[in-house]
């Protein structure tokens, strides 16, 4: 190489490393991003457009990385922001301790005059024989209960002056039972008769903690009527929370643990009932284990009218009167929050509004399994009442048609012939939820007869405190009947309807829901009858 090659070169060598640098240095972000937007601006047929696409194309991938994050958690933020808390308002009463003044006596004591009946001839309306029961059900049922082991008197007890209008139970304390009592027409007299009818079904129950004849029925009635006044297992209820406890054990045991039946017809919806106003007022967990499978049965056994019968199957006919203990028992489950699926329950009582109208008689009434104006009138008036449908065309035309009806023991007495008490004991829960002068015409003749009309026994047990009190029972003349018990828990509870539950009359009972008639549109394919769930 001669020296002027070699000069030549080493003049140009900055020139080359430059040209050598430039091949490999790296651009930034900024400075890559702003000749793609140079070579967009470019014409698409040049060098620099094709470019800034390729170029596009490599910061695609980095930019999302950042970009996506980015914008997801400022959706987000927005969204948190623009959120609002939903409030939910309990109605509270605070109720002050007081002292409650004794009953005033009645200026003119009623005098026992003899029992006297003329037998007569009865076209009975229904059936509601109830077959005794002869099996041996302590003999041949386990005795274990429940997987969830809990004492039947264990009980959920909240000592605080807050009562929460609506839970099952809240009417029948000592102290709101001497308030209610006097606010809707109940008094000393009436008081002294449950007293004698408790304490009477106390000595009569058996060993097994069943009463007689029918024994799963009966048992259920006799468990209805003690938790009516309030009576609940353990020292919360010392003179009657054995008899309770020992009812409610019955009835779990003779349960079958695999189907959830009790027994079939009255029987099961009536022992049903009494398990989810047990499971309300106590809030055990081996009462409502029972309550939800025995309710299931109610539920899968409805018939596609809304209706059931004897067996509880769907292809039973509709039956006012077996249907009248299935919707209060799903009344008391739907109240006490006793059975899983709370969406089949409502639409299984929205169901049973349309089984009530189809026996419904135009202008008022109600039949057995068709359209009649008999003595199951008052069934379907207070189920339907119960059911949220106390407005409806049905309720309020049978209503006019029962204010025909005289209070009275017996039909000899000028009662509804047929089954009197039967009726009776639903006829005065329906005037009782009427409220007004219906109710206060009925009840001031209705109580003084029953307070007569019941049998005395003196000095025939002990109370709490070792004292010995009068017991008393009834007897009435219904063709239909499981007396004695029957007839005594069907009078007890009728005497107690002043403070079993809040009159559906009140807004605090009642509460109206303009979606429901939607949405029983929706659920049953009909558009004629607006069912209220607010009360239930």
């Amino acid at each position: 190489m001669s020296e002027h090659q070699f000069e030549d070169i080493s003049l140009r060598e900055p020139e080359v490393l430059d040209e050598i640098e430039e091949l490999f240095r790296e651009d930034n972000f900024f400075t890559r991003f702003g000749a793609m937007m140079r070579g967009f601006a470019a014409a698409r047929d040049t060098k620099d457009y094709k470019t800034a696409i390729q170029e596009a194309q490599r910061l695609w991938a980095p930019a999302c990385a950042i970009l996506i994050p980015l914008v997801a958690m400022t959706v987000l933020f927005v969204m948190a922001a623009g959120q609002t808390t939903r409030q939910v308002e309990v109605a509270v009463e605070y109720i002050t301790p007081e002292e409650l003044p004794d009953l005033e006596e009645p200026e003119q004591p009623l005098e026992q005059p003899p029992m006297e009946f003329t037998p007569t001839d009865m076209t009975m309306v229904t059936d509601v024989a109830m077959p005794m029961i002869t099996t041996d059900f302590a003999s041949t049922v386990p005795d274990a209960m429940s997987a969830q082991p809990a004492a039947m008197d264990s009980v959920l007890q909240i000592k605080s002056p807050i009562v929460m209008r609506g839970v099952v139970g809240v009417t029948r304390g000592a102290g709101m039972r001497a308030k209610m009592l006097k606010t809707y027409g109940g008094n000393q007299q009436t008081e002294e008769a449950v007293m004698r009818s408790l304490r009477w079904l106390k000595k009569k129950q058996r060993a097994d903690g069943s009463w007689p004849n029918n024994r799963v029925a009966m048992t259920g009635l006799a468990l209805l009527t003690f938790l009516a006044h309030g009576e609940i297992p353990g020292a919360t209820s010392p003179e009657f929370g054995e008899t309770v406890r020992k009812a409610i054990e019955y009835l779990i045991r003779v349960q079958n643990k695999s189907s959830g039946r009790l027994t079939s017809s009255y029987a099961h919806a009536i022992a049903t009932y009494a398990l989810c106003e047990a499971y309300g007022m106590t809030m055990n967990p081996n009462v409502k284990e029972a309550a939800d499978k025995a309710i299931n049965v109610i539920i899968n056994g409805q018939n596609p009218m809304g209706g059931w019968q004897y067996k509880l199957e769907p292809s039973d006919p509709s039956d006012t009167s077996v249907m009248g203990w299935c919707a209060q028992a799903l009344k008391a489950a739907h109240l006490a929050n006793a059975y899983y699926d709370t969406e089949a329950l409502e639409l299984c009582m929205k169901k049973t509004v349309r089984g009530f109208q189809g026996n419904y008689k135009k202008g008022g009434g109600f039949g057995y399994t068709g359209p009649a104006a008999g003595g199951l009138s008052s069934v379907g008036t207070l189920c339907m009442q119960l059911l949220g449908a106390a407005n409806s065309t049905e309720v309020k035309d049978t209503q006019t048609l029962m204010d025909s009806w005289r209070p009275a023991f017996t039909a000899a007495q000028g009662g509804h012939a047929g089954n009197t008490q039967y009726y009776y004991y639903y006829a005065t829960q329906a005037k009782f939820h009427s409220g007004g002068n219906r109710w206060k015409s009925w009840n001031e003749k209705m109580w003084p007869i029953y307070v007569r009309e019941q049998k005395i026994e003196k000095k025939a047990i002990e109370d709490a405190a070792g004292v010995m009190q009068d017991i008393g029972w009834w007897e009435n003349a219904d063709g239909s009947t499981d007396r004695p018990v029957m007839d005594t828990c069907l009078a007890a509870l009728q005497l107690m309807v002043y403070y079993r539950n809040l009159p559906t009359t009140q807004e605090t009972a009642v509460k109206t829901d303009s979606g429901t008639a939607a949405s029983l549109d929706s659920a049953v394919d009909r558009d004629d009858v607006v069912v209220d769930l607010g009360n239930l």
